[in-house]
């Protein structure tokens, strides 16, 4: 089960995130997602633990803890959703298309 973590320390890191899991069973992955441009933190992460019962006891027992000075929100990840991409042109807005088309003489 993918388990999604947000309200984390800067200070985290993936081993430990890894460690406050590993406590609730076998944890095959452990991310802290990062800033692609300066590498810092985003504050949110995610864990993958394969047991679902293991999973599910850690997201009742660890959501609203309390980790590095800061209370954490545990939760099953949703899965990630298809976003659009708005790179300019287009039928919307003030295309060059849509200026051509709106300027016939």
């Amino acid at each position: 089960m993918n388990i999604f973590i947000s309200n984390l320390s800067f200070r985290i890191n993936d081993d430990d995130l890894k460690q406050i899991f590993e406590e609730y069973g076998e944890v095959s992955s452990a991310k802290v997602i990062t800033d692609r441009y300066t590498g810092k933190s985003r504050g949110f992460g995610f864990v993958e633990i394969s047991n679902e019962d293991s999973a599910k006891k850690a997201i009742a027992e660890l959501d609203r803890a309390e980790y590095d000075g800061k209370v954490i929100n545990v939760s099953i990840a949703k899965p990630k959703t298809e976003t659009r991409s708005y790179n300019g042109g287009g039928a919307g807005g003030n295309s060059s298309y849509q200026k051509r088309e709106n300027n016939r003489y």
